[in-house]
Order: structure tokens, then C-alpha cells, then sequence
């Protein structure tokens, strides 16, 4: 099983199926799947299926709710000790190469631009340097993607490459920008 992992405003745990309907709502919202590999919403029993195949994959995969401090928020969950606000963790460990490829969705847009996705990225890093023992972290992420791109220089990812005109969005074709960092680089 795998552990929580704190940073200072956030905590990683493990998804549990009580999150699912969560996901389900911030995944249908177009503004949130805007900037995912996500092309059409997802029921229920989608995010069921993701569960269980999850469940079957590990230790390939390995994903993480995102828990903010509830005191942190607004007042009206000031009473919760932690809130839940997202997800984040490695799509893929290559075990060989020591390397994992990392993603991030912050669910709650009310709270894009606090510095929780970049907090989210950094505890996530370092929990796979020194408890994975990975050498390398990786991402892809849509170069319209801006507010995602400063929240990994931020953590210290530097760009590593285009993937030019890979995805096509909004009725024309953008490029994707692969990310890398090594452990000497987290910040």
C-alpha cells in the first residue's frame, strides 16, 4: 500500500473509489479537460473501469489524489481537515531507465494560480527520487498550456523537446512540449 506523502499545503494519498464521482465531475467540465488527452467526458462507470485497470498496474502506475489543507481554502471548508482537489502522479515507471512520466489535474478551478499544482509537482518529484529511486521525471504538456508550464519550471522541469503540431484542438493542430527533470534539478 502506498503511503501519504505531505508537502507543506498538500498531501498525496490514495485514490479510494469514494473520489471517483469528484473526478468525474471536474473531468466533464470543459475548462478542466481544456488542457488533458481527454477528448470527450467520462461517466461513472469510465472512471470506474480507470480504477480497477490502476489497481492491475501497479507498480507501472502510480496515481495520487491531491488533498489541500482545508484551512487553507475558503471558509466553508476551514472545518475539514483536508479537502480533496485534485490528482497527480506517474502514468508510467520504467523501472529498467528509472524513469517516471508524471501528470497533474487540479480539479477545483477556484483555486488555478495558488501554487498547488506546483507544490502537487514538487512533493510528487521528490517522493519519486528518493522513494522510487528514479533518476529521471518527465512530462508532456500542451504548449498553450501556460499556467502547467510555470507550474514545472517552477519545480525545476526544463524543456526538453516539441512534438511539433501533435494534437489537434479547437479546429486546428498545436504542439506538445516534453519536460524533464533530474533529481539535482527539483527545486
Amino acid at each position: 500500500m502506498r503511503p501519504m506523502i505531505h508537502g507543506e499545503r498538500v498531501r498525496l494519498r490514495r485514490v479510494e473509489r469514494s473520489d471517483l464521482p469528484r473526478y468525474v465531475e471536474w473531468l466533464n467540465d470543459p475548462d478542466v479537460r481544456d488542457h488533458l488527452a481527454l477528448v470527450h467526458p467520462i461517466g461513472l462507470a469510465g472512471e470506474e473501469q480507470w480504477f480497477e485497470a490502476t489497481l492491475r498496474s501497479e507498480p507501472s502506475c502510480q496515481p495520487f489524489a491531491i488533498d489541500a489543507r482545508g484551512a487553507d481554502l475558503q471558509p466553508e471548508t476551514a472545518a475539514e481537515p483536508w479537502v480533496h482537489i485534485g490528482s497527480a502522479g506517474f502514468h508510467e515507471v520504467d523501472w529498467r531507465n528509472r524513469a517516471g512520466e508524471l501528470g497533474l489535474v487540479i480539479g477545483r478551478k477556484d483555486l488555478w494560480g495558488r501554487g498547488y499544482g506546483t507544490e502537487a509537482v514538487r512533493v510528487l518529484a521528490r517522493w519519486g527520487f528518493l522513494e522510487l529511486n528514479l533518476h529521471r521525471v518527465q512530462l508532456k504538456v500542451y504548449q498553450d498550456n501556460a499556467r502547467a508550464i510555470r507550474a514545472y519550471e517552477k519545480a525545476g522541469f526544463k524543456v526538453e523537446g516539441c512534438l511539433r503540431q501533435s494534437r489537434f484542438h479547437g479546429g486546428g493542430y498545436h504542439d506538445t512540449l516534453v519536460m524533464g527533470l533530474f533529481r539535482e534539478e527539483l527545486r
